[in-house]
């Protein structure tokens, strides 16, 4: 594996218009959950991705390990649980491309895991480990999980690649700091939006966090600032990077998700850290023009093409 993630799947009802939740009549069946898309985002870009976690023993979650596994994903350590539904979130989608996700998640089938459950055989087989905060956010025996793959992924010299998705639907500001501020030193790869470092370290200046966080030992830091670009640090140099404009704002979920999987790409190809920025922030804003958690997440080739390395036929 070239990366492995751990984290919740869920299905994602998109609305079918745009505006006010509460005036949409229907819904479109997708799928979400940021662990999942960035392993489908990397799976899509040619590299291979494991996903460990559980599902409800029921309808929705078989779609989800069928979907996953469509997507080239290995999903063999993806059990089904009974009496734990698999979770659901509802998108509310407004005319400029701004999104509120209301979750249904009490009773998540990822909080039957233990970390016995993790194999380690499994986990140091991969060159790297991606976890979220929004995992540990679910239930305080999922931060257990965290702590025991990040300790096994030490164990065996696979880095850990960490995005602190802060949902403060889930958590208060001070316990994402709390649980995240633990997890911090064990990171290797930080992709985190300068919102979240706020929230984590009470700064949002990318300078200013990259060096608390170098402070920290991690060598690796990409800060996602949306529409202002991004700004990264990586073997003693900090590169600011532009934004590339998207054609169209229709659905900002999963941009971040995207981000990451464009960067851990051209760090596992060891690229320098300007083409890897560039890289990341052009699948960000290709995933922001489509509507859904991961339809918009690229092909290298639609990537490439986007870059204009290669020549794209259209007819």
């Amino acid at each position: 594996m070239d990366i492995i993630t751990i984290g919740e799947a869920m299905i994602a009802f998109n609305p079918t218009a745009t505006g006010p939740m509460k005036f949409v009549n229907s819904f479109e069946k997708r799928i979400g959950g940021a662990e999942l898309n960035t392993a489908m985002g990397c799976a899509r870009l040619g590299l291979k991705a494991g996903f460990i976690s559980r599902l409800g023993n029921d309808e929705f979650g078989r779609y989800i390990l069928n979907y996953a596994r469509g997507e080239g994903i290995d999903v063999s350590e993806v059990e089904f649980v009974d009496g734990y539904p698999t979770s659901v979130n509802f998108k509310e989608i407004m005319e400029d491309g701004n999104v509120r996700t209301f979750f249904y998640r009490d009773k998540s089938p990822t909080l039957t895991m233990t970390g016995q459950d993790l194999d380690e055989t499994y986990i140091s087989q991969a060159k790297i480990l991606h976890i979220t905060g929004i995992y540990p956010a679910i239930g305080e025996r999922n931060i257990e999980v965290i702590k025991k793959a990040i300790e096994l992924a030490k164990r065996n010299g696979v880095k850990v690649s960490f995005d602190p998705n802060i949902r403060l639907r889930m958590w208060s500001k001070e316990e994402a700091r709390k649980v995240l501020l633990e997890i911090l030193p064990q990171v290797d790869i930080l992709l985190a939006g300068d919102e979240e470092m706020e929230i984590i370290l009470g700064e949002k200046d990318p300078a200013i966090i990259i060096e608390k966080v170098k402070a920290l030992g991690i060598s690796v830091i990409a800060i996602k600032r949306g529409d202002k670009g991004s700004v990264g640090y990586m073997e003693g140099k900090t590169v600011n990077a532009a934004p590339v404009k998207a054609a169209k704002v229709v659905d900002t979920v999963g941009a971040g998700d995207g981000f990451n999987a464009g960067f851990i790409y051209g760090f596992l190809f060891q690229w320098p850290l300007e083409k890897i920025l560039h890289f990341a922030n052009t699948i960000g804003s290709m995933v922001v023009s489509v509507k859904g958690d991961n339809e918009g997440l690229p092909y290298l080739h639609d990537v490439q093409a986007r870059l204009g390395e290669v020549e794209r036929i259209e007819r």
